[in-house]
């Protein structure tokens, strides 16, 4: 039975993780199914956790960073392609709707970010924000817990480089303006997409298209370094926008740009083929098939050399695309480091008066 795209949602399904034992399968019993479409549509619900720790570290050659930060669990995004998707099977849930409707927040993320950054033995580093989930889902409006992070980072004079694909980003402006005339931050606002149409699907509970590159003006503005990251770069279907994006993204204050090619690990292929049959049956086929092509005829691979950008002709095309667009464009010119020689722990508060 196919399954019915929900509203607001990016998986139409909500398959049992690799980890079960047993697997849940839809079929058509041949029965009246009308009253399915007046059930209840899955709400949201999050609950807070007591983390254990808040910095994890990875050695992965690939990545630009070895720390990062993720406020929350699952994402409401629901953006059916995210490479995070298959983490929700840990937790026993699936990584399909679950994954954007169970979610989990770390209320103590600021608390453990402070007792990390003042131990002696730490050692300061970028720590990226974002390198999972989206540090500014719409539940950050009203837990802030990603504010309270960023209030610790300045606090301790810590580098930080921020990935979100939301306008929202734009409400911490203040803190991140103050950081960025120290040299301690940036943020890249991922577009994979300028088509609405494409995205509200794609992407459902994410920022438009346009108020993420009207977001990306307003850090501009404020002295705030920003860059644009072209992601995921879907074959046939939102690669040819690549260049339309950088050269908006730098007309609008971006100084830098990178680009990610669609990435299908774990539970994520079939999710993305639901995806696919649901709202582009016609298109299907072909995109799964240049997808194989840049994989080494595999849907997915893992190797830490090609998984970003693929292999192949396609794949090489969309390199010199890219390439050529961030130097018409003038993106990419200059990237300096950001600063972590101004990193300091602020003297601990204690119940007596010194005596000196």
């Amino acid at each position: 039975m196919q399954p019915t795209p929900i509203k607001g949602r990016g998986s139409v399904s909500n398959k049992t993780s690799r980890f079960e034992q047993l697997q849940r399968a839809s079929f058509d019993d041949e029965w009246d199914n009308a009253d399915l479409e007046t059930m209840p549509k899955p709400a949201t619900t999050v609950s807070m956790e007591k983390a254990k720790s808040i910095i994890a570290r990875n050695d992965s050659p690939d990545i630009p960073f070895d720390q990062s930060i993720n406020p929350y669990r699952g994402c409401e995004h629901g953006c059916i392609y995210c490479y995070a998707r298959p983490t929700h099977a840990y937790l026993n849930h699936s990584p399909g709707l679950d994954f954007e409707t169970r979610l989990y927040a770390k209320g103590n993320a600021a608390d453990l970010l402070r007792k990390e950054l003042s131990n002696p033995s730490y050692t300061p580093k970028l720590i990226a924000l974002g390198a999972n989930t989206d540090p500014y889902q719409p539940i950050e409006r009203r837990l802030r817990i990603t504010a309270s992070i960023l209030a610790v980072m300045e606090e301790f004079n810590h580098p930080v480089a921020i990935t979100t694909k939301s306008a929202s980003v734009t409400q911490d402006i203040e803190v991140l303006a103050r950081m960025a005339g120290k040299n301690l931050v940036r943020v890249f606002m991922s577009v994979g997409s300028l088509d609405r149409t494409i995205a509200r699907t794609l992407e459902p509970r994410a920022s438009t298209p346009g108020a993420r590159l009207e977001a990306i003006r307003v850090l501009s503005e404020a002295g705030i370094p920003t860059g644009v990251m072209v992601a995921p770069v879907i074959p046939f279907l939102t690669d040819h926008d690549m260049e339309k994006i950088l050269f908006t993204a730098k007309d609008v204050g971006a100084k830098s740009a990178a680009y990610v090619l669609l990435r299908l690990p774990s539970e994520i292929a079939d999710l993305f083929r639901e995806w696919l049959a649901a709202h582009y049956p016609l298109k299907e086929a072909h995109v799964m098939n240049l997808v194989k092509q840049m994989r080494g005829s595999k849907v997915y691979d893992s190797d830490f050399r090609t998984r970003m950008k693929g292999t192949g002709v396609f794949a090489d095309l969309l390199e010199q695309r890219f390439k050529k667009a961030c130097s018409k464009a003038g993106l990419n010119q200059a990237r300096h480091p950001l600063n972590t020689a101004l990193f300091s722990r602020p003297p601990e508060e204690h119940p007596q008066l010194t005596l000196f």
